[in-house]
């Protein structure tokens, strides 16, 4: 099978471009070629030996969608995206790419459709961000996304296009609801989950973080590995049974900063958690309190999507790939 991935020069696009090419799998079929799709250029993974097309493209410019599509790939992971702070300081960005991006390339699958029967599986990376307060403590699947954010609706309007599109067969679609990905590595982005991250990464290289919120902040998360697996599991899932419920939120754990930093403090110690400075942010409190706390996810349970075992096998996780560096 061939497989797009859109977003593949980012960490999870990454971490899935390596998955896909050490399994040699997608799903039940073979991998026969890739197509990897950014606004930076991919890089060409080692070790496959079937065509690689990596190209710098922007979703949103016309053409381009249908440029990704050429080869007409059977499945299409779709993780572009402008991500939740940046898209809430810039709302014309934010909708370019997250929406106006989305729909122009179901529009070009659609118009392949029509044309000559192209149906291909598109598994489509939402967020959390869709729903809003009031927020219970646990949300189930049944609870309406009331996004509080740009960003939030953005997805939400994505999860709908995906929906609908999905409805009149124009693709195969499945819409996962990604946990706030930790501990991310690398530098730090612009989503205002960063910090969620920030406050594990940078003591365990050695480095000062900033805490912009309360340590009572309870949140949702999962690893990258996890994040990973979900899109693997998705791309092989009969999808018949889903109706026109296509997007569910994935399992995850639920911990609040102060569980985070114990965690770091078990794994690296009180000098790493002395590196943590608390720092207020107020831009970063609004978006973060809109935010869910926990889920009850026994749709993507009831397919197999399985969370981290816990907070500290995600920590483990981020250890064993990066180190300790105090």
């Amino acid at each position: 099978m061939h497989a797009l991935i859109l977003g593949a020069a980012g960490m999870i696009g990454r971490r899935l471009t390596a998955a896909l090419v050490e399994s040699g799998r997608v799903g039940n079929e073979p991998l026969s070629a890739l197509t990897l799709v950014d606004v930076v250029q991919p890089e060409v993974p080692a070790g496959f030996s079937g065509p690689v097309r990596a190209e710098a493209a922007d979703l949103s410019l016309p053409g381009a969608a249908e440029a990704a599509l050429a080869e007409r790939p059977g499945i299409v992971f779709h993780l572009a995206a402008v991500v939740s702070g940046e898209a809430e300081a810039n709302m014309d960005l934010g909708y370019r790419v997250n929406l106006d991006g989305t729909r122009l390339l179901f529009e070009a699958i659609r118009a392949l459709s029509e044309a000559e029967g192209y149906r291909p599986r598109v598994v489509f990376t939402s967020s959390l961000a869709v729903f809003g307060q009031p927020l219970p403590p646990v949300i189930g699947d049944d609870f309406i996304p009331a996004p509080a954010s740009s960003y939030g609706v953005q997805k939400a309007m994505g999860e709908l296009l995906l929906a609908d599109f999905s409805r009149r067969g124009f693709l195969d679609g499945i819409g996962l609801r990604l946990p706030t990905i930790c501990v991310r590595p690398g530098k730090p982005n612009k989503a205002a989950s960063g910090f969620f991250s920030g406050i594990l990464r940078e003591p365990l290289a050695g480095l000062p973080a900033v805490l912009p919120v309360p340590d009572t902040v309870r949140h949702w998360f999962a690893s990258p590995g996890a994040a990973t697996n979900f899109l693997l599991h998705a791309a092989g899932l009969d999808l018949s049974g889903l109706g026109t419920r296509r997007t569910m939120t994935m399992p995850g754990i639920s911990a609040t900063v102060a569980e985070e930093i114990e965690a770091l403090r078990r794994v690296a110690g009180d000098k790493a958690v002395a590196l943590i400075r608390h720092e207020p942010d107020p831009a970063v409190m609004r978006i973060i309190e809109t935010w869910p706390e926990a889920f009850d996810t026994q749709a993507a349970n009831r397919l197999g999507f399985t969370a981290d075992a816990s907070l500290d096998a995600i920590v483990a996780q981020h250890v064993a790939e990066h180190g300790v560096k105090l």
